[in-house]
């Protein structure tokens, strides 16, 4: 973002506020930006009053040349990302289902908007066979439980609460929270989600064995199945997200959380594109989507 941007448009907009708004900014830095490029041209180049804004004669006189500026530097960055790739690379994630459903569809909107060329092949997977993608090059990087990989650098991007998925009628949804080892007397259905299990896991700190009465790979098959009756689980609140299943969801005592973060082998060596992905996902996880 430059003066001559923020300058054409404000222009553009009548007014500062609306200026910022598109621009994603604030009015007061608008306003700096403005500020400043009046200061470098020793001038005042727009006049503001109770009605909007207006151009003096010397911004009239300025404005093609800005314009001419603005555009040529769009042009330039433009071509910088079509050298390095962002025009038509390839990004190949790998990912688990809640990632793939809740998150990642957005993300790539988003990133779409800016390199709208750059393609996507999405591989799905349970923890252990994404980190083994992500060693054997099959994928430049993927999400994934950073307990479950090894010899990967691994970024945390946020922690997802686990909880109790429950039949409607079931004597539980009544509570507020239910135990652990509430959860063992009922029949179980597990996410099998390769060597680490984050519900397997908190139950063998507590020394307690759930009734494991089904293995299943599909997050939304479990929930099917408890909606039917055939017994209890523990999922990730955000694959609970718009949950189209007639369940109950409880949080647990005590509280069982996983981890969710991007690995990748050796990111100099990443093509741009998937480079400029990775740095795109981590900066939209710290602003909420």
């Amino acid at each position: 973002m430059n003066a001559y941007h923020a300058f054409i448009k404000v222009i553009e907009t009548g007014n500062f506020t609306k200026a910022a708004e598109e621009l994603g900014y604030t009015q007061s830095a608008i306003s700096q930006m403005v500020n400043s490029l009046e200061k470098d041209l020793s001038t005042t180049l727009i006049l503001r009053s109770r009605n909007g804004i207006t151009l003096t004669p010397d911004g009239e006189e300025f404005l093609p040349y800005i314009r001419n500026i603005s555009n040529s530097q769009r042009e330039l960055q433009e071509k910088q990302k079509e050298m390095k790739g962002l025009q038509s690379g390839l990004i190949r994630i790998g990912t688990f289902s809640s990632i793939a459903c809740h998150r990642l569809p957005e993300l790539i909107r988003k990133f779409k908007e800016q390199y709208p060329a750059v393609q996507f092949n999405i591989y799905q997977g349970e923890y252990t066979v994404i980190s083994n993608w992500i060693k054997e090059g099959f994928v430049d990087f993927g999400f994934v439980n950073p307990d479950a990989v090894s010899k990967l650098t691994t970024i945390t991007l946020q922690e997802d609460e686990m909880l109790a998925v429950l039949p409607t009628n079931h004597c539980l949804t009544s509570k507020n929270k239910v135990s652990l080892e509430e959860l063992t007397k009922e029949p179980y259905i597990l996410l099998d989600e390769g060597e680490i299990n984050e519900a397997l896991t908190i139950f063998k700190q507590y020394f307690l064995e759930p009734n494991i009465q089904y293995r299943v790979h599909d997050d939304y098959a479990i929930m099917s199945m408890i909606e039917q009756g055939l017994g209890i689980s523990i999922l990730p609140e955000l694959v609970l997200d718009r949950c189209p299943y007639n369940i109950v969801t409880k949080s647990i005592s005590p509280s069982v959380t996983r981890t969710i973060s991007l690995a990748y082998k050796d990111k100099r060596v990443l093509p741009i594109a998937s480079r400029y992905f990775i740095d795109f996902i981590i900066e939209r996880y710290r602003i909420p989507l």
